[in-house]
């Protein structure tokens, strides 16, 4: 079948371009316009967007990125300052700065392999003995791990700080921190630091006055933090000098900017650092050989009558030497004492816990702390009150026939009861003077001073004017010494027992408080700066333990000088009436058989005292006998009685009769103070 063939006529004129159509798209979509310019719109917004957050971070949040850069590779350091040093009187150093090296990891600086830290932390515990251990959700040790091993010490830093350091063993041996230093670049996060811990030379002989230190309490954290301090690791003072002088002992801290590098090693210092301020050092009052007399002293005569009864008896004791022309302290022996050198690191709980439950109480100083009644060292008060009140004169004799019996009332118009008073001496001393009484301490001649005694028309002191007189002697008031803890003692008034016992103060009350019985209560420094103010005639002064400040280079910053609290309102003829009894004590009177002046080689004087108790431990241990009352035993002594230079006082606690007991040990400390002096000027043996 034949095709029908389509025929096909060219045009034979020129095409002209714009006659040339396009091809046809009818093969594909077509883009409309509008889409093509909304994504043009599209891309100029993102890129305006990127401008300008470009612009906020560059320009506007410039600074503040820049910072946080620089965080990562500057940290402002603490540079601790160093801490003072504290000498004796004459230079024996009593604590000092010695380096220590620790080992610490920096949790932000630890790899990210968990296989690598693994590695750092068996190498750590191969060198430093401290285990790796585990860490439980809140960075406590695993179960049946008794301390933190690494994991849990770098787990606490790491959710606390992680940009600071954590000690995994301080005070590590020089050649561990020497190893550690040169593996650094291969133990990322791991450094050693450099510490000063205290050095306490002299150990348990001055722990009671040098004290110790320790970390900074938690909740003193943000306030050492004021002050410069770094909490985590500086130490502060917590007992004794390193306490109370804490500001003139610490200085003041700096601090330098420094570059790091990825592992966290300083590479540079960034600008000009604050240099540290050294701390300023101290020289005590306290001989530390007079010290040393003065423990062994206390302790052979408490050994000697633990020895003696077959059993402990005691086993605490104090004993203060004092200058009482200037307020100094000589030595002060509080026993038992505890060991800080042991502290020197950190504070060791099973060590501290022993010391907080021995009931000799170790800790506590109590030279200054403990509060006991002073028996007849207190009828000082009486005596020097009864002269300037002109109860008596000093030359009318009262008889003593071992006891006085008064009616005992509670208020003006109780009947009252008969009420026996009786003298340490039951068969009594006969007549007595004012010279005598002091001299035989005669319990019966202070009652009738203090308490008054119709029968013999002697009004007495009474309770008011009492209390009056041994406030000016120093009982019942701080004596501003500079130690922690110091006790303020007890006077006895009126309104102190309605107010804390709730009963009326009763005539036999007068009497009792008279001989420092019944309510009475001091510290063995009290007693010590009563009888030195009457030594020194009549200047009550402030003990202290700090005779001078010194810069870095031994220059005096604080020279010592006498700081006066009061003035005795005694006539110096009646101060020396009391003087004169003093003396007769050690010549002829109760001391007199118990303190050897030949070998001390001065005239010395004094008073003794026998004081009955019954605390807490003497109920436990069922010592409080009704007519049989435990006793403390305390002495007081000075020289030379003249122009005294030295006072001491000597207590021992259950120690018996005070005379026979504590006598013999300020005697001792007496004679060693003034061998030590003929020692010093070149006269020994001459």
């Amino acid at each position: 079948m034949a095709r029908h063939r389509r025929q096909i006529r060219i045009d034979p004129r020129p095409v002209r371009p714009s006659e040339v159509s396009a091809p046809s798209t009818s093969d594909g979509p077509v883009i409309p316009p509008v889409r093509i310019f909304g994504f043009y719109v599209l891309i100029g917004l993102v890129f305006l967007v990127l401008v300008v957050r470009l612009v906020i971070l560059q320009g506007i949040e410039g600074d503040k990125y820049l910072g946080l850069a620089n965080e990562n590779r500057q940290q402002l350091v603490n540079v601790a300052a160093p801490r003072g040093v504290i000498y004796d009187r004459n230079g024996v150093l009593l604590a000092r700065n010695v380096p220590a090296f620790n080992i610490t990891v920096t949790p932000a600086y630890l790899p990210d392999s968990e296989a690598q830290i693994e590695a750092i932390y068996r190498y750590l515990s191969a060198l430093t003995g401290v285990p790796i251990g585990t860490a439980d959700a809140k960075c406590r040790p695993g179960p049946g791990e008794k301390d933190p091993g690494i994991r849990a010490l770098v787990c606490e830093g790491d959710s606390l700080a992680p940009y600071s350091s954590v000690i995994i063993k301080g005070d590590v041996p020089p050649e561990v921190a020497f190893l550690v230093r040169e593996r650094q670049r291969e133990l990322p996060g791991v450094g050693v630091s450099v510490t000063a811990l205290r050095e306490y030379p002299t150990g348990p002989l001055t722990a009671h006055l040098v004290g110790y230190m320790g970390p900074i309490p938690a909740n003193l954290a943000e306030d050492f933090k004021a002050l410069g301090f770094d909490p985590s690791r500086d130490r502060v003072g917590y007992a004794g000098v390193e306490a109370t002088m804490q500001d003139v002992l610490s200085g003041r801290n700096g601090n330098k900017l420094i570059e790091e590098d990825v592992a966290g090693l300083e590479i540079r210092t960034i600008g000009e650092p604050t240099t540290p301020v050294p701390g300023n050092n101290i020289k005590l009052t306290i001989d530390v050989r007079l010290q040393a007399a003065a423990e062994a002293a206390l302790r052979q005569r408490i050994e000697f009558i633990n020895v003696y009864q077959n059993r402990t008896v005691t086993a605490n004791g104090v004993v203060i030497a004092m200058n009482p022309q200037t307020g100094e302290i000589l030595s002060l022996v509080s026993w038992p004492a505890y060991d800080n050198r042991k502290f020197s690191r950190f504070i060791p709980t099973k060590y501290y816990d022993e010391l907080s439950k021995d009931i000799a109480k170790p800790l506590i100083n109590i030279a200054i702390s403990g509060q006991f009644p002073p028996g007849s060292v207190y009828k000082m008060a009486a005596a020097i009150g009864a002269l300037e009140e002109r109860v008596i004169a000093p030359e009318r004799k009262l008889f003593d026939a071992g006891k006085i019996t008064i009616t005992n009332k509670y208020f003006p118009n109780d009947p009252g009861k008969a009420r026996d008073f009786v003298c340490w001496k039951r068969d009594g001393h006969g007549w007595v003077d004012f010279i005598t009484g002091i001299a035989q301490s005669c319990d019966v001649y202070f009652y009738k001073i203090g308490g008054g005694f119709p029968e013999d028309g002697v009004a007495g002191l009474g309770v008011d004017n009492l209390a009056k007189w041994a406030h000016n002697l120093g009982y019942g008031e701080k004596t501003a010494i500079e130690l922690p803890g110091e006790a303020i003692g007890n006077v006895p008034t009126r309104d102190w027992k309605r107010i804390n016992l709730g009963e009326n103060w009763s005539t036999g009350d007068t009497y009792i408080a008279t001989i420092g019985q019944g309510f009475v209560l001091s510290t063995p420094l009290q007693v010590l700066n009563s009888i030195a103010s009457l030594a020194n005639g009549g200047t009550v002064y402030q003990p202290t333990v700090i005779r001078e400040v010194l810069d870095g280079e031994g220059n005096v910053v604080q020279p010592f000088a006498p700081k006066i609290l009061k003035k005795v309102p005694a006539s110096p003829a009646n101060i020396r009436l009391v003087q004169r009894g003093l003396l007769e004590v050690v010549l002829s009177g109760t001391a007199h058989d118990y303190v050897d002046t030949d070998a001390i080689g001065v005239s010395v004087a004094g008073k003794t005292g026998t004081a009955e108790y019954c605390d807490n431990l003497a109920i436990q241990k069922n010592l409080c006998i009704p007519g049989n009352w435990p006793t403390h035993a305390w002495v007081v002594l000075y020289a030379p009685a003249e122009n005294p230079e030295i006072a001491v006082v000597a207590f021992v606690y259950n120690g018996g009769e005070g005379a026979v007991t504590s006598g013999p040990i300020a005697a001792k400390v007496l004679q060693a103070y003034f061998d030590l002096k003929r020692i010093d000027a070149g006269t020994a043996g001459q």
